[in-house]
């Protein structure tokens, strides 16, 4: 394995010393949210004469089946669904984080749960195989309830929570932003909490994606791919103005984009801190029977390519 870190590393350092001057052209898959909107501004930091092309997609599983399948050469990935295909044995690699935080734990705007130990017997809708499915369960388990037997778990698709929560249809959510505070600020949600466990799973939401062919094949493509996502997360770190006014042109009115920024957290780097985190939620992943086996880590997160632009930034 250390060998072939190495080898690795050693092919990174021959292309970005050797071959600074080749055409770029990939194509990269997201979902149109604010706090996966990077891959829209990948264009303006790869320069004059390279094409980048971005797809959109509404979930993970979509843009992993078009990497796998080659339309994609690289794609957004909840570190959830992450774990879960390389745990079946498939050749998925993260090699940048794409955003952190995001999720929040929803009740009726009157209703009289304080607390999610207050939730026994109430229906909770979630979305299966998400992040926020692993920290709904995190959240019940450390109250004291089962999942599984205390409260009813309900399948509602991401944008038909706050419909259902209005009419009573459920009794509370875990989504991922806009749609909490899109619920507090229309009247019929409250933010019952935002279920982050900084000891173990912290806040790691999602990552960029690419297959392990990608690396071995063409690692200066994957460096170049990184390096333009970074510099694109950098840029609107600094231009809050300017990444949410690009977000609202997907839908979201700015009132709620705006109260939805201190709970989004645009990300690229990764270190060995952030691996560990993503072992801990795995860990709880297998513990909840969301997954059957653990993946091995070190094929799963490749750091070298943050590593390497965090050394060209002198950091």
């Amino acid at each position: 394995m250390k060998k072939m870190k190495w080898i690795s590393l050693a092919l990174l350092f021959f292309w970005a010393v050797c071959c600074p001057g080749t055409a770029l052209a990939f194509n990269a898959g997201t979902w149109k949210t604010a706090q996966t909107i990077q891959p829209f501004f990948y264009e303006k930091f790869t320069g004059t004469g390279n094409s980048v092309k971005v797809f959109s997609f509404t979930n993970p599983a979509d843009q992993k089946t078009a990497l796998l399948a080659g339309n994609l050469d690289i794609c957004g990935t909840t570190i959830a669904h992450a774990l879960h295909s390389a745990s079946l044995g498939q050749p998925v690699v993260v090699v940048a984080a794409l955003c952190n935080k995001c999720s929040a734990f929803v009740v009726g705007a009157d209703s009289t749960v304080q607390s999610p130990a207050d939730l026994k017997g109430k229906k909770i809708g979630y979305v299966p195989g998400t992040m926020h499915e692993i920290l709904l369960r995190e959240s019940l388990v450390r109250s004291g309830l089962s999942p599984d037997r205390d409260v009813q778990l309900t399948r509602v698709d991401f944008f038909d929570m706050g419909l259902a929560l209005a009419r009573g249809g459920i009794d509370a959510f875990v989504s991922g932003e806009p749609f909490p505070t899109m619920a507090k600020l229309k009247g019929y949600g409250r933010i019952l909490s935002y279920p982050y466990y900084g000891e173990s799973i912290g806040t790691i939401n999602a990552g960029m994606l690419v297959t392990r062919k990608t690396i071995e094949k063409n690692p200066g493509l994957v460096l170049d791919m990184v390096r333009a996502h970074a510099r694109a997360t950098r840029h609107l770190q600094k231009d809050k103005e300017k990444w949410l006014k690009k977000a609202s042109e997907f839908g979201t009115p700015m009132e709620v984009l705006e109260g939805a920024a201190p709970n989004m957290e645009l990300a690229w780097d990764m270190d060995a801190s952030f691996v560990k985190r993503a072992r801990a939620l795995g860990e709880r992943m297998q513990d909840l029977g969301v997954i059957k086996r653990q993946p091995d880590y070190d094929r799963l997160f490749d750091l070298s390519f943050v590593n390497q632009v965090r050394a060209e930034a002198g950091e």
